[in-house]
């Protein structure tokens, strides 16, 4: 998956804290085992010089020296096993421990990523969401159509409520399916409480669920990580700010609700020209029409969003009313 700079050198570090783990816990046993078997200690000391005398002689030009060192090593863990034995030990008693033994805690099985580093992604954008609880209730499993009533039309696209939901419902499926192989970017706009965040959600899921990384803002947050980076130098605001450019999905939620100013209107052409630019998804949700945009977000914002984004209405009455007084 693609994950941010910042998410895999986090990842790599507690790789590097497991086999930093893993070597104190062998050194631990080591000292147990030798305490209690000398002859051990003496036999791999023996064997760590031979170790070293034979890559000198391949490195001289000795063929004969590695197929000997290949015996001697044989021999060696024979005895070994059997002074362990001797003295109750298992034979793997001075084995590594390691939590991925397919790995080896290193994350990579040759120059692939192994199981273990492809969960651990998952489980790492999951949590750096913001969204990881919210998803447990919203996804497309819990998703009704019965709050969605087959009238009135609405004037601006002839459609019902209920022929909205199912319109922008398949296209949320479908930006899911083909989301590794086309670029696209989804805005959702319409009344409060009709869906649109929930459907946001319900892609965020999705993509999570498959290793992509994805990171939701509201459009509050989303300023005030920019307003942080760029006056108050924040360090961890502006790894963030990268992260808002590089993630795979970048949801911003509630678009309209923040105080508008030329700050925020020139930061989020920022935003969504430079995601554009490195064909980066995203998905934008507001309460505003699209006359409304317009006059609040700028000529070069819309346009950014008219041309590049799917657009698509919710209609019909308040889902969370209609929850309360069921």
């Amino acid at each position: 998956m693609a994950l941010t700079n910042s998410q895999y050198d986090q990842i790599m570090r507690s790789y590097e804290n497991k086999q930093r783990a893993s070597r104190l816990q062998l050194e631990e046993k080591k000292k147990i085992v030798y305490s209690a078997v000398p002859a051990l200690r003496e036999l791999d000391e023996t064997i760590a010089s031979f170790s070293v005398k034979q890559a000198r002689l391949l490195l001289d030009g000795d063929e004969t020296a590695l197929h000997t060192l290949k015996d001697q090593l044989a021999k060696a863990r024979k005895k070994r096993e059997a002074l362990l034995q001797a003295a109750g030990f298992s034979p793997e008693a001075l084995s590594p421990v390691y939590e991925c033994p397919d790995c080896q805690d290193t994350g990579y099985i040759g120059s692939k990523r192994c199981h273990c580093l492809k969960q651990a992604a998952i489980d790492l954008v999951y949590t750096q969401s913001n969204i990881k609880t919210i998803l447990e209730a919203e996804n497309f499993d819990t998703l009704s159509f019965d709050y969605y009533a087959d009238a009135p039309l609405d004037p601006a696209t002839g459609r019902s409520p209920l022929d909205n939901a199912r319109l922008a419902v398949a296209a949320c499926h479908s930006f899911v399916e083909q989301f590794d192989h086309t670029f696209e970017n989804l805005f959702f706009y319409g009344s409060t409480g009709v869906g649109k965040t929930f459907l946001s959600n319900c892609v965020a899921k999705e993509l999570l669920d498959n290793g992509h990384s994805v990171l939701y803002f509201t459009s509050f947050q989303l300023f005030n990580i920019l307003e942080k980076s760029k006056f108050q130098q924040d360090a961890h605001a502006r790894q963030q700010e990268d992260d808002l450019f590089t993630c795979d999905l970048l949801i911003i939620d509630d678009l309209g609700a923040e105080l508008t100013n030329s700050f925020s209107v020139s930061q989020l052409f920022l935003c969504l020209n430079e995601r554009l630019l490195r064909k980066r998804s995203t998905i934008i949700s507001s309460n505003l029409d699209l006359d409304k945009l317009f006059e609040t977000y700028s000529e070069r914002n819309f346009s950014r969003i008219i041309s590049n984004y799917m657009l698509l209405k919710l209609t019909g009455a308040d889902i969370r009313l209609q929850k309360r007084t069921q």
